[in-house]
């Protein structure tokens, strides 16, 4: 078993919109022998994008895990969306990902979403390799690219390859590992001696990557110093080593549209990016104690434990749920304890993903990647484990939903298979929310943006055949007390039998940025400790629909001071609707506000346009917190905006710019609102009620 974990490698595929991230994974598909034909994105036939939507709009949504073998060794292939609506997606794929492929456009290089995503990797530490692809387009520019990746992404870029040729003229490349010059004629590729012409600027390049590594790699340095020949091996493990620490990001090239230099990407991720044994130990908290940790080697002899990353809907066999195993073996029938939910699950079927296909297997080790079926209560970042050895693994970061839209059923009989839809898709993806709103009689969907949306309603008509429309989205806005109250409040009701008594004493404090707490101080039993959990219940259902405008509640603190009971009156539902009263009267008191969700956009606009679009950025209250020299004759401007002010930007900037500028944005937080925006919102929403 551990030599056949040596042998796994699981990898990512990262990359900005465009810049050809699952062209490059067909071909990879397609040279190591799942697919017998090649698959286009743009004829909507690429395997990993297996979902109606991805074919139709060309892009990678859902990040699918296809199980592929290249020389003697297995790549589990995560492919992740390079869209920021769908960062939740990039962030589930680095938590479970050893090493990752960053795809860059040899023409558009570095792209504000490849800035996002290659932060994301640096915050999980996650080693990568850089390939520039499309070097046959109209200004390919291999350097620049390289210098760009130094500049924004200080990703300490070292070339492994030099592109032979470029745009039209590009061949192939020399391996400045191997010295040998790589040309590829169909799909087959020509290994041979490097021209004449190009000895003197390959031996300088192979020379710089030697310099590169005589900085971080002692071997390297003691030999570049006696001034000795370095053979390929050892060139090739300094390379594994610095790669895998994070030190360098080796650089290839190719065209992965046009079948080149996609063996020897292949090749490069088995020689230098880490099995599950390279990055050793991972960390998980002590069920009971979250303070101690505990280390767990991805080995088959240690206690288990996995994370579940990922939920898909499948129509032949259910819910998959995917997950990765970082310690011990899983067996089919086996009981596991999954300690997010204190649940015990047993598993059914374990399957090993082929795109469309699935292979199932009887047990599966540390370090793989599998998809299981029969599933009750697992979702997207639970931890499973052994149950006599209960952890808890890091889960996933969710970012708050910030947008919302109203979904209409255009036949009432549908009503149920319209829940039954909004309930898979709540599973599958975790940033994405539902729910009833009983006042307007309204369901309402939520998400991370105007497209993710657009997508998943998509989705609800095709896959789950539910007839919907919807309304215009709008902003989810959210609630909360700008001073401290104390409120004293007596629930007494007497009905023909049994009476309801509770009566309870709450100071509510502003809690700036560190969302809802609960502090009891009550001392001498006066309210019985069986319906403390009681007042606290209450008091969140509250917080589920502020007074104010009807927005979910944040950043309050409750601090439970006194009160009272009756030994006969007094139960858990009259604590319940108590502290739900107390607090809507005391929130009024408490001069609450509105907060708006920020967004964090990055622009690129040529020179030429700087002044309309800074000032319309102006006009929709935006923050610009700085400009750079992006590339020649361009900007990037780095701005806070309201994103109750981007609806329609897309358009806007195309107009303003000729169509040559482009954006992107990502949740940043919720802030305060000007005062005179917030009367207009609270008056609309209490027109409504109305």
């Amino acid at each position: 078993m551990g030599q056949f974990i040596s042998k796994l490698r699981n990898i990512g595929i990262a990359a900005h919109i465009d810049a050809g991230k699952t062209t490059v994974s067909e071909r990879i598909l397609f040279f190591t022998g799942i697919n017998r034909k090649v698959g286009e994105t743009h004829d909507g036939q690429a395997t990993m994008d297996f979902m109606k939507q991805e074919q139709e709009r060309g892009i990678t949504i859902a990040s699918a895990a296809i199980t592929t073998h290249w020389r003697d060794c297995q790549i589990n292939l995560i492919d992740t969306p390079g869209h920021v609506d769908f960062t939740v997606e990039v962030e589930r794929s680095l938590r479970v990902i050893d090493g990752m492929v960053a795809v860059f456009c040899a023409v558009g290089g570095v792209e504000p979403q490849s800035e996002t995503v290659w932060n994301q990797a640096d915050k999980y530490r996650v080693p990568r390799i850089a390939f520039v692809n499309k070097m046959d387009r109209t200004g390919a520019d291999f350097q620049e690219v390289v210098a760009q990746m130094n500049k924004y992404l200080g990703a300490n870029a070292v070339p492994i390859q030099m592109p032979i040729g470029a745009e039209n003229d590009f061949i192939g490349m020399v391996d400045l590992v191997n010295m040998k010059a790589v040309t590829f004629k169909e799909k087959e590729r020509i290994v041979g001696d490097i021209p004449e012409s190009l000895m003197q600027q390959a031996s300088d390049a192979r020379r710089f990557l030697i310099e590169k590594l005589a900085d971080v790699n002692d071997t390297i340095a003691d030999l570049y110093l006696e001034d000795k020949e370095i053979d390929a091996a050892t060139l090739m493990k300094a390379v594994r080593e610095a790669t895998i620490k994070l030190l360098i990001t080796p650089v290839l090239c190719g065209a992965a549209y046009k079948n080149k230099g996609i063996q020897l990407l292949l090749d490069a991720i088995v020689d230098y990016l880490p099995s599950p044994t390279d990055l050793g130990t991972i960390d998980a908290h002590d069920l009971y104690d979250e303070d101690r940790l505990i280390h767990r080697n991805p080995t088959a002899n240690e206690p288990f434990s996995a994370l579940a990353f990922k939920l898909i809907n499948d129509p032949f066999v259910g819910q998959q749920t995917f997950i990765r195993i970082f310690s011990g073996v899983l067996t089919t029938g086996m009981s596991v304890f999954n300690s997010t939910k204190s649940k015990n699950e047993r598993i059914g079927r374990i399957f090993r993903i082929k795109a469309k296909e699935r292979e199932e297997i009887s047990e599966a080790g540390a370090g793989e990647i599998v998809a299981l079926v029969g599933m009750k209560y697992t979702r997207t970042g639970d931890t499973l484990c052994d149950e006599k050895n209960p952890l808890t693994l890091e889960s996933i970061h969710i970012p708050p939903a910030v947008i919302e839209m109203k979904v209409n059923l255009e036949d009432r009989k549908s009503r149920d298979k319209l829940g039954e839809a909004l309930a898979k898709l709540c599973n599958e993806d975790p940033s994405f929310h539902a729910h009833y709103d009983e006042e307007t009689e309204e369901t309402i969907i939520s998400g991370m943006g105007e497209l993710h949306l657009e997508i998943l309603v998509d989705r609800i008509k095709d896959e789950f055949k539910v007839p919907i429309s919807v309304g215009a989205p709008s902003v989810s806005f959210r609630e909360t007390i700008t001073s401290e109250v104390e409120n004293d409040y007596r629930f007494v009701k007497q009905t023909g039998g049994k009476g309801q008594f509770a009566h309870t004493v709450i100071r509510f404090e502003p809690n700036s940025g560190k969302g809802f707490e609960f502090i009891d101080i009550t001392k001498g039993g006066v309210i019985p400790k069986e319906y403390i959990p009681s007042v606290q219940k209450g008091l969140m259902a509250a917080m589920d629909k502020g007074p104010f405008a009807g927005y979910p509640v944040v950043d309050v603190k409750c601090v439970l001071v006194d009160g009272s009971f009756h030994p006969v009156d007094s139960s858990d539902m009259a604590f319940q609707v108590c502290a739900q009263m107390c607090f809507k009267q005391a929130f009024r008191k408490a001069n609450p506000i509105l907060l708006e969700p920020v967004m964090k956009a990055e622009i690129n606009t040529p020179d030429d346009y700087i002044g309309n679009v800074t000032g319309d950025l102006n006009k929709r209250r935006g923050r610009i917190e700085g400009m750079r020299r992006f590339r020649k004759g361009s900007q990037k401007i780095d701005c806070f905006i309201p994103l109750m002010e981007m609806f329609g930007y897309a358009t806007t900037l195309r107009n303003l710019t000729s169509g040559r500028a482009n954006y992107s944005m990502e949740f940043h937080q919720y802030m305060p609102m000007p005062a005179a925006r917030q009367e207009e919102i609270v008056k609309e929403r209490n027109e409504k009620k109305e």
